[in-house]
């Protein structure tokens, strides 16, 4: 972090100091909310908290050497005496104010480029995407997981230092108005929307809502920024009439649907999966050059993704050389974001239950099914889809996991595990479209999943866990992979996963 000192804290919050001596002496080299992170000469944000409420953790913060505290109310020792803080009505708009002036204090000293990533599925990909291609050109501060809220995304701006050339932020919604306010505190000179999907359409009350909220991502860009646009989402298409800033566009094919715009034009050809279920297509980019693309991320649908990251990186202005390096041979970084192990005995795992909506959910089994097909050098193989409820869905949930079983029927799947009772639609429908015999199973638990898969599994599947992250599948998807050898699965990453991400 950038050394502040307790009157610069002060002055960019509004807040008023107490128990401190000497408010320029004292000076603060981290900023963190969990009491058990810590480090001499941090700087405690005392949030409450759903469950807890950080002034509890004040005494704690100071012992383990943090040198001032932001709260929202005085903290006394047992001598009666103040801990040295800033004492503000919101403790986490405070953090957002601070964010904002750290990335001011950073621009006055030289160039810093800010680039933020929106949209229902696939922001964390695309964040760490964009996050290696940018690290190749100067200093760059990216999310660490899904640090994507009002809470993630000033902890993710504290990481910089004094030489930090590029920001990538990712930005999730729970609610309208949290774009823009995102927005406002980092001021994005790139600014993407990948996709509206059905994700928490029961917390925004529909998804015309989570359009609004996603929009509120052009609306916060100037007129001298960029909007990265899918072109192939409708709804992201209409974005256009909200922003004032240049247009970006991508999509599959050669020509958007609406060429008379002029946008800006990245696409992608001659696109193939391999029985790896690893995309390669042709990259176009708008200066006419078209680029070989071979990832290694699972999945066809992260086409959007990787051409979304080109966009954003060709805006920003990085070199297509980069932007190519950069993306080819990439796979996952974020734990959970269809990681693959191969387990010793031949069993394949997908884990990809971090978070899930229907959109996710049908390209995780379209993955899944073209992968068990084979090609010319690979034999068809089993498939085995595990799957957790969708969490947020209102009054669609149901319909949305009943829609589920029928496509795993249609798509061959040969074998389901719903798990829980919101998934248990997904059984129920499954059975009823004509999976017969033990194809299709209900489970309850996650535990009862893993006693059946033990003897389930055959040497040669490929298994799917695919869920919302409060159903639990991933930590479940990592003792399967981890169970025939014995040891942890391959990580490609760290994540608590706490709770769904905001969409």
């Amino acid at each position: 972090m950038i050394p502040l000192s307790a009157a610069q804290v002060a002055q960019a919050t509004g807040g008023r100091l107490v128990g401190v001596q000497d408010p320029e002496a004292v000076v603060i080299s981290a900023v963190t909310t969990d009491s058990r992170e810590v480090t001499p000469g941090a700087l405690f944000v005392a949030k409450p908290g759903e469950t807890t409420d950080g002034h509890s953790f004040v005494p704690q913060a100071a012992a383990a050497g943090a040198v001032l505290h932001v709260m929202e109310r005085e903290i006394v020792d047992v001598a009666g005496e103040a801990y040295p803080g800033v004492i503000v009505p919101d403790a986490v708009e405070a953090m957002g104010a601070l964010a904002g002036h750290v990335i001011d204090r950073l621009r006055a000293a030289h160039p810093v480029t800010v680039v933020a990533v929106t949209g229902s599925v696939g922001k964390t990909t695309t964040k760490d995407l964009l996050a290696g291609i940018f690290a190749s050109q100067g200093p760059t501060v990216a999310p660490r997981n899904s640090y994507n809220g009002e809470v993630g995304v000033p902890l993710t701006v504290f990481t910089a230092q004094q030489d930090t050339r590029y920001f990538v932020i990712e930005m999730g919604a729970n609610h309208l108005g949290n774009i823009e306010y995102l927005c406002n505190m980092v001021r994005p000179d790139v600014g993407a929307v990948l996709c509206v999907g059905t994700a928490h359409a029961g917390e925004f009350g529909g998804v015309e809502n989570i359009a609004r909220t996603k929009g509120e991502m052009v609306e916060g860009l100037s007129a001298s920024g960029t909007a990265v646009l899918n072109d192939d989402d409708a709804r992201v298409r209409q974005m256009r009439t909200r922003t004032q800033a240049h247009i970006v566009s991508f999509g599959l094919g050669s020509a958007p649907h609406a060429p008379e715009h002029e946008d800006d034009w990245v696409w992608a050809e001659n696109v193939t999966v391999g029985a790896d279920g690893c995309p390669r297509f042709t990259l176009h980019l708008p200066d006419g050059s078209a680029h070989t693309i071979e990832s290694k991320l699972i999945g066809a649908h992260h086409v959007a993704n990787i051409l979304a990251a080109a966009s954003v990186a060709f805006a920003a202005g990085i070199p297509a050389p980069a932007i190519v390096a950069g993306l080819t041979g990439r796979g996952a970084r974020s734990r959970w974001r269809m990681e693959r192990t191969e387990r010793p005995d031949g069993v394949t795992v997908i884990n990809d239950a971090y978070n899930a909506n229907p959109q996710s959910m049908r390209a995780a089994l379209q993955t899944l099914a073209q992968m068990g097909r084979g090609d010319g050098e690979s034999a068809p193989r089993r498939t085995v889809a595990v799957l957790g409820g969708m969490y947020e869905l209102g009054e669609e949930s149901v319909a949305a996991h009943d829609a589920l079983g029928q496509l795993l029927v249609r798509m061959n799947i040969s074998h389901v595990v719903a798990v829980g009772d919101i998934a248990r639609p997904i059984f129920t429908a499954a059975t009823l479209e004509g999976s017969w015999g033990d194809e299709a199973q209900w489970v309850a638990t996650a535990q009862d999943a893993e006693d059946y898969l033990a003897h389930a599994l055959q040497p040669g599947d490929i298994v799917l866990f695919k869920s919302s992250n409060a159903a639990g599948l991933n930590h479940l998807g990592d003792r399967v992979a981890a169970a025939a050898s014995g040891g942890a699965a391959t990580a490609n990453g760290t994540n608590d996963g706490k709770g769904d991400e905001p969409a």
